[in-house]
């Protein structure tokens, strides 16, 4: 029923809209040499709202912070929009992490003078980057795919320390002058991470002490997986098709599992 309810309703879209939404689907999902380009161009916008973030505190006196601000809000605007088309029901839009986490970002840069405490998730842009096909493809191309892994895990890293250094810098040095507050913040941020603990800047309250709880513990645990993830062999992803084991040695031919005969393909298919 429910895919007679979605072939009804998409074949009652206008024409215009059905293909907008192959097109908006292809290069969210596809692997063609325009759909790489696309979400490389795509990655390349997130970066850079990524980076108005941590050059925030050098532009927010001016009206040049304004305008960008702004900008962006329209950028990730039509990006939700784009997702919803995409997307095969409103339930499925909206059960989408990164969809909440847009709508958060969306209401921060409408209203950045009263949610300035929530810009730190526009750290969570790198994150998408990080699992979208664009990084496999890439690292297949320049041949380093046995390395997906590990740069998978490093992205979270870095992930993990904009968020908490934008969360320390929006929450406790938001009103300290010019870059001071932010290069404080990061050097907590990571003093913390490696546990090094200098103590020359920590938190006020137990507010801060629960931040600084977190941060070690989350932060130890990626080093840990970064660690893994290095040392670990090299292996390959390919679903087995019969005991749907994702990891396999690069000249398997049987599942180590099961049994089942693989057909891995070579790094150039």
């Amino acid at each position: 029923m429910v895919a007679r309810m979605t072939a009804s309703s998409s074949a009652s879209r206008p024409i215009y809209l059905q293909n907008l939404r192959q097109f908006l689907v292809r290069v969210e999902r596809g692997q063609d040499r325009t759909a790489l380009r696309l979400q490389a161009a795509f990655a390349v916008v997130d970066i850079a709202i990524l980076a108005f973030f941590l050059f925030g505190p050098y532009l927010r006196a001016g009206p040049t912070y304004l305008i960008i601000d702004y900008i962006i809000a329209v950028w990730i605007s039509l990006e939700l929009i784009a997702r919803a088309l995409v997307a095969p029901t409103w339930r499925i839009f909206f059960r989408r992490f990164m969809t909440w986490i847009d709508i958060i970002i969306l209401a921060t840069l409408l209203f950045p003078d009263v949610l300035f405490n929530f810009a730190f998730l526009r750290a969570m842009r790198l994150w998408a980057i990080g699992s979208s096909p664009l990084l496999q493809h890439g690292l297949r191309r320049a041949g380093y795919a046995h390395l997906l892994d590990v740069v998978r895990a490093l992205i979270n890293l870095l992930v993990f320390l904009f968020i908490v250094t934008g969360f320390v810098y929006t929450s406790f040095f938001y009103n300290r002058p010019g870059e001071q507050g932010f290069v404080d913040a990061l050097y907590f941020t990571v003093a913390s991470i490696t546990t090094t603990g200098y103590g020359d800047i920590t938190l006020p309250g137990t507010a801060g002490k629960l931040t600084s709880v977190v941060t070690m513990i989350v932060g130890i645990s990626l080093f840990v997986r970064l660690a893994q993830a290095v040392v670990r062999p090299n292996k390959v992803h390919y679903p087995c098709p019969q005991c749907g084991l994702q990891r396999h040695e690069q000249d398997a031919v049987h599942c180590k599992a099961c049994g089942e005969m693989l057909k891995i393909p070579d790094d150039g298919d």
